[in-house]
């Protein structure tokens, strides 16, 4: 099945491609890579070393559930992603939650019909209060989601409606963010324009340091962990 693609991607992918051009030929050097300095550009990479890392852990999701929690997201534990689209209505039920639901178009697949809110499938707008996303990985040490931004992948989701919903299989936790690229180079995945990292609700404080929720983004983010 072939992937939608925005126009504006399209637009930002020419120009940057135009402005490489421009640098490789003011240096005298072909329009496009030859295949030696992709070679050698992913032997540095390889060989790149990590700087010190926390000692391993014996379950990175239970560390993940516990760290999410500490940064004030809701988790709930499913067995199966054919549960997800159901837990996430019943969640919406539970709090009471109104507004329309805007949901990644990623994850059309799933059976919708369960939502009893209005609900499409697309990007958010500044009208819909409730925004449904998967994930890229999520990384235990700090309870952090990463969003690698695509077509179908809008990071519009977690940046824009009041109540964020996450689907985060067990299988997508790593214990650090230097895990989180290196599993990126490993999965084969192009880095995308926009690698996002987020850690709860947004939040702000004052002179006083008082804790204000929901200042630049969601003020509330439930979490779905799908088991393996």
């Amino acid at each position: 099945m072939s992937t939608p693609v925005n126009d504006d991607d399209l637009d930002t992918t020419v120009a940057k491609s135009e402005i490489l051009k421009r640098i490789r030929s003011l240096q005298s050097r072909p329009a496009s890579l030859h295949n030696n300095e992709m070679t050698l550009a992913k032997g540095y990479v390889d060989r790149h070393n990590r700087g010190p890392a926390p000692k391993p852990v014996e379950n990175v999701v239970t560390l993940f559930e516990e760290k999410s929690k500490a940064m004030l997201c809701t988790v709930q534990r499913i067995k199966t992603e054919q549960a997800a689209a159901q837990a996430c209505a019943d969640y919406l039920a539970e709090h009471q939650l109104e507004g329309t639901v805007a949901i990644w178009p990623a994850l059309k697949h799933m059976d919708w019909t369960v939502l009893t809110h209005e609900s499409r499938v697309g990007a958010p707008t500044g009208d819909d209060l409730i925004g449904i996303s998967a994930v890229a990985y999520a990384v235990a040490e700090t309870g952090t989601l990463v969003f690698a931004s695509q077509p179908d992948q809008p990071a519009s989701t977690h940046l824009l409606p009041e109540t964020h919903i996450a689907i985060v299989r067990e299988d997508q936790v790593v214990h650090t963010m230097e895990d989180a690229f290196e599993r990126l180079r490993k999965d084969g995945r192009a880095m995308p324009r926009a690698l996002n990292f987020v850690s709860g609700p947004s939040r702000t404080a004052d002179i006083e340091q008082t804790i204000v929720l929901g200042a630049h983004g969601p003020y509330r983010v439930h979490l779905i962990l799908v088991g393996k």
